[in-house]
């Protein structure tokens, strides 16, 4: 072995790395612990309720505090799904770190990829992915840069030649010297320039954001002026001030639907884990149930990146002709997709001897096996082994599959540079892309619901489309050659003309994400290169494959670790069951919200006290929007997502929340009560109208919704019956009773009303 090629010593990779010049860690894709911790506690809704507590337990209201427990509950709950999320993420995120091959002090071993040094000397050969920007300093490589540029053709690399990260090696072997390492390297440039300008798309974060930000600019103030009008106008005890004041603004926070969202979502990420789907972002769950075109690359995403032989065709009897195509194989080193394919047809067997071998080359498009005393057998692209293709293989490169001819020379060969006179054809073999498994059924499925299938590849345009076709893309015949058109194509209208587009540059299948989201669509983009980085990123959603680049990888919101996309209806699936779940449960959340705000003003005005205690309204809390909305998250509520959250939830919170508003103002001003009974009266009205509101959101009913609704009026009356003192219940006499029954009557119908308003205002 050359002297320079013995590699580092374990000295010098230990100085290089004291220099800084070693690998980085393992991007992390997931939150810290301390991270997790910090979101879950330091919230604006946190900080409200415990500043709430704080002030009940300054004035002794101890009992009034017991909505605290609950915020705590909420806060461990949501910390421990999210750790469990992580825990799941980050033992799959091993399982997919790669290794590379190293020589050092004289021999080769293996190393992870952050162990990797500068100067390194890395052993390179077919198949592998070149992980770090090396030069090559012995042997020669033909290297695949499609994940960077797009073009399938191989590139040849021979000594001083340099490799970029993100590349592959199709054959041949050599040892390169490694040249940049961690952030320096070219693939993760580019990755960490996208992913800077990545910005999180989602509804529910923003829409509670919304809420976040409106509640906290009345909550303050308007407490504020709540207690001094008790305390100043009304004479009333300190005490009961800041307990009168607390509770409205206690119920203007929908503090259980913030975690209900998180740990939905975190829910959904764990499902997904368990099944080889890494989600980095928690919020690209939502977003992919609401994209309506995805982009699907071809190759690696709706093929497999493998091929198979799809027909042998014999062009000529030669004597043990099939032994010497297995020799052929058992002696090749050449491992490309084109002779695994091969030698799964042709099992490799050694019966004759290799006595020359001339690798096959991208270039020069053929390699040659000799054997001792048997001649030689070529394989090669048709028009350097044939004069003229017959009719039927013209047919088949016309469907776009590939064609290899086997020949045979009955001498030995040496010349690399050319070909002898007189191949002799032995064999035709038709090689076509291996589909997916279920890309079929997949494509059926998102043609079901509704989303829009665009393919996007940067192999030739008769390829791409009869790949579309096989896969069961029903515009398969709508395909474009992206490279035939001009500087500045109209891609607002080549979006809408065509499905399939071949020969697509980085930056067109960017314009073309824009283009699609400039009319109005929610866009996917998968991808599995550096070449996809610019589409991914401007993506809504965007979705790479394991057996892709780590550059890719890294800027995904979703990755498919088993590197199939027929994967991503689970996805989908699951990010329409956490939003139609949660938009369906939010409703009740809302109504104490809308309620809460209305009646706060409404005391304002009429120098009232709100008429329920923080007690009461932790109750309403832990009993009728908390247990059954998190009871019910479990449900598979996968129907097509309509409308947008917040304006759905609150429209159908509306009705019942103005209701309990204008009940509680007419009971306030002429109830024929004293105030502790008209307080009860008031509270068992709230209670049934909140009820109804749930019921309402389980139909229609399933034996889950049936049991929480039975269990959920069944829990709230027992926890009143056995603990009124705590609750401040007071004895429901008859005039009570005919109240409540009469005032129930009057909300229903005025729901009912209210609700048909909604309707029409929606249609």
């Amino acid at each position: 072995m050359n002297e320079n090629l013995s590699g580092l010593s374990a000295r010098e990779v230990e100085e290089r790395r004291a220099r800084g010049e070693g690998g980085t860690g393992a991007a992390k894709i997931t939150k810290t612990k301390p991270q997790i911790v910090r979101e879950n506690l330091c919230t604006l809704f946190n900080f409200l309720n415990f500043l709430i507590a704080v002030l009940l337990f300054l004035v002794g209201a101890y009992s009034n505090m017991l909505f605290i427990a609950i915020i705590i509950l909420n806060i461990v709950i949501g910390i421990a799904q999210e750790f469990k999320a992580k825990k799941l993420v980050d033992e799959l995120s091993i399982l997919n770190r790669p290794t590379v091959r190293v020589r050092r002090d004289g021999r080769e071993m293996t190393v992870e990829m952050e162990e990797i040094v500068k100067d390194d000397l890395v052993v390179l050969a077919s198949g592998n992915q070149i992980c770090n920007d090396a030069v090559v300093v012995n042997g020669m490589l033909e290297v695949n840069e499609s994940l960077l540029t797009g073009e399938s053709d191989a590139i040849i690399k021979e000594q001083g030649a340099e490799l970029f990260s993100g590349s592959s090696v199709i054959s041949g072997k050599a040892y390169a010297k490694v040249i940049h390492v961690g952030n320096e390297n070219y693939a993760t440039k580019l990755a960490n320039e996208v992913k800077q300008e990545k910005q999180i798309h989602s509804e529910l974060l923003g829409s509670m954001r919304k809420v976040t930000k409106f509640t906290s600019f009345l909550i303050i103030p308007l407490g504020i002026i709540l207690f001094l009008e008790a305390y100043f106008l009304r004479q009333s005890p300190l005490d009961e001030s800041v307990i009168s004041s607390s509770a409205a603004l206690l119920g203007m926070l929908p503090k259980g639907l913030v975690l209900l969202i998180s740990v939905s979502l975190a829910a959904g990420v764990i499902r997904l884990a368990r099944m080889k789907i890494l989600v980095q972002n928690i919020y690209s769950l939502e977003t992919l149930a609401h994209v309506d075109t995805i982009c699907l690359d071809k190759t690696g995403t709706i093929t497999d990146g493998k091929l198979r032989v799809h027909t042998v065709l014999p062009l000529s009897d030669l004597t043990d002709g099939e032994a010497l195509v297995k020799s052929y194989m058992a002696a090749s080193d050449d491992n490309n997709a084109t002779f695994q394919a091969l030698k799964v047809k042709f099992e490799p067997e050694p019966k004759y001897r290799p006595e020359h071998k001339i690798s096959f080359s991208s270039k020069r498009k053929w390699g040659c096996i000799s054997f001792e005393g048997a001649g030689s057998i070529f394989v090669g692209a048709p028009e350097r082994l044939m004069d003229k293709l017959p009719d039927h293989l013209e047919q088949e490169l016309e469907k776009g599959r590939r064609v290899i001819i086997i020949g045979y020379y009955g001498q030995t060969w040496e010349d690399d540079e050319k070909l002898p006179e007189g191949i002799r054809p032995v064999y035709s073999v038709v090689l076509e892309d291996t589909i997916r498994k279920n890309a079929e059924e997949t494509l059926g499925f998102f043609r079901r619901e509704g989303v829009d299938v665009k393919v996007i590849s940067g192999d030739h345009v008769k390829t791409v489309a009869m790949i579309a076709k096989r896969a069961g893309l029903k515009r398969w015949q709508d395909a474009l050659d992206m490279s035939t058109l001009g500087e500045s194509p109209d891609y607002d209208a080549l979006c809408q003309d065509y499905a399939v587009f071949a020969r697509v540059t980085p930056k067109q299948k960017q314009e073309l994400v824009k283009a699609l989201q400039r009319q109005g669509h929610q866009v996917a983009m998968t991808g599995d290169g550096v070449n996809d980085l610019l589409a991914l990123r401007e993506a809504d959603c965007s979705i790479a494959v394991a057996d892709g680049s780590d550059a890719s990888r890294q800027i995904a919101q979703v990755v498919l670790l088993d590197s199939d996309f027929t994967n991503l209806p689970h996805v989908v699936m699951e990010g329409r069951k956490v939003i139609n779940n949660v938009t369906r449960t939010a409703q009740v959340f809302f109504i104490k919200t809308i309620y809460s705000v209305l009646v706060s003003f409404f005391c304002l005005f009429s120098n009232q006290p709100f008429p329920f205690i923080p007690i009461q309204v932790t109750l309403i809390d832990a009993c009728i929007e908390a247990y059954p909305s998190f009871v019910s998250i479990v449900e598979s509520d996968i129907r097509r997502i309509r409308g947008r959250f917040l304006p759905t939830a609150l429209s159908h919170a509306a009705p019942f929340g103005i209701t309990v508003a204008v009940m509680i103002s007419v009971f306030s001003l002429l109830a024929p009560f004293g105030v502790e009974q008209r307080q009860t009266t008031m509270y068992m009205l709230l209670i049934l109208i909140s009820m109804g509101a749930v019921i309402k959101s389980c139909i229609p009913l399933t034996w889950l919704r049936a049991f929480v609704c039975v269990t959920m009026v069944g829990g709230t009356f027992f926890a009143l019956a056995i603990l009124p003192s705590l609750f401040e219940i007071t004895a429901i006499t008859i005039p009570m009773a005919t109240a409540v029954l009469i005032g129930a009557a009057a909300c229903l119908v005025a729901i009912l009303i209210l609700e048909q308003v909604r309707k029409t205002m929606v249609k």
